[in-house]
């Protein structure tokens, strides 16, 4: 390697910055009476995409109680948050400084029991309550697509895993 090359390299090492960690909720509601599981998409407020609530780490409270949180305050949305991880993914996020930074982001689901009439960002965003699957089809991100498809079939197993049993008639 020459040594220009390898000076480029290590300036190019010198400004790389580790991903920048979020938290975020997958929010979601099972129909009663259809048993279909539907989750909450709302757009972001610089990009107008289609994202899941999603913050930066908060002093005091653990990853997914931040996810919960920030769940009310962009779609005043509330309910059970587990506290195991669902799934990760990644995405370059513009800082309001013009520098572009590769966020990481450890996602919580949460079931929705109610939602608000006022929160912190209500008509800065539009929310949409879709299946998984129309999930992921408008969500950007490849990983979090994922994520979609993986939930919706865990999701499918607990539900045929708690089925009541036919028991054929003689």
């Amino acid at each position: 390697m020459t040594l220009l090359a390898r000076l480029a390299s290590d300036v190019q090492l010198m400004f790389r910055r580790p991903p920048r960690q979020q938290y975020a909720a997958l929010c979601y509601r099972v129909k009663k009476k259809a048993g279909e599981i539907e989750v909450l998409l709302l757009t972001s407020r610089d990009t107008g995409r289609w994202v899941i609530p999603k913050g930066w780490p908060m002093d005091g409270r653990t990853a997914y109680e931040v996810a919960a949180r920030e769940a009310y305050e962009e779609a005043g949305v509330r309910g059970t948050v587990e506290s195991e991880i669902l799934g990760t993914y990644s995405y370059p996020k513009v800082l309001k400084n013009g520098l572009s930074v590769t966020c990481r982001v450890q996602v919580y689901a949460l079931e929705v029991a109610s939602i608000a009439k006022n929160f912190k960002e209500k008509g800065e965003r539009k929310t949409e309550w879709v299946s998984c699957d129309e999930a992921a089809t408008c969500v950007h991100e490849p990983e979090l697509r994922e994520i979609f498809l993986l939930f919706k079939r865990r999701m499918q197993d607990q539900f045929a895993a708690s089925a009541p049993k036919q028991i054929p008639a003689e």
